[in-house]
């Protein structure tokens, strides 16, 4: 099963993400961005369900910035979410390394769908790309 880590701050969001996408993944939580960046080092997620506006040292574009400048952290995938909806918000996101963006409120069962999906292709890739590395040794 895949692990997703949800960091917001607000409880009642997280309960939510907890609530719709408990029955596909491995969940953990983090109510802030510095929280969420220890419990990565220790045990990197699948992907992560990221609030961009939380207190504390950093926010979620600060950890997703610093998630994909990392080699070891790169291939986290990682969702934004957030109110703010503007297109510079979302081409920020983007530009950090974000590989999807949610604007506040959103259907949880499309982010539930959609990390499915996104998950799937991710391991289907791997597995090609393991493939083609052994057809390649032989």
């Amino acid at each position: 099963m895949k692990k997703i880590l949800i960091v917001d701050d607000q409880p009642i969001i997280r309960h939510m993400l907890k609530f719709a996408l408990r029955e596909k993944f491995a969940l953990e939580e983090a109510c802030d961005a510095d929280q969420a960046y220890e419990m990565i080092l220790a045990s990197p997620p699948d992907a992560i369900v990221l609030d961009v506006m939380m207190p504390g040292s950093m926010d979620g574009y600060q950890l997703c910035e610093r998630i994909k400048r990392d080699p070891a952290l790169s291939g986290i995938y990682v969702v934004l979410v957030t109110a703010c909806g503007q297109v510079t918000d979302q081409e920020l996101g983007r530009t950090l390394g974000a590989n999807a963006y949610f604007i506040k409120p959103f259907s949880p069962l499309m982010l539930e769908q959609h990390l499915y999906d996104a998950l799937l292709a991710n391991a289907l890739a791997e597995e090609a790309e393991a493939k083609r590395e052994r057809k390649d040794s032989e």
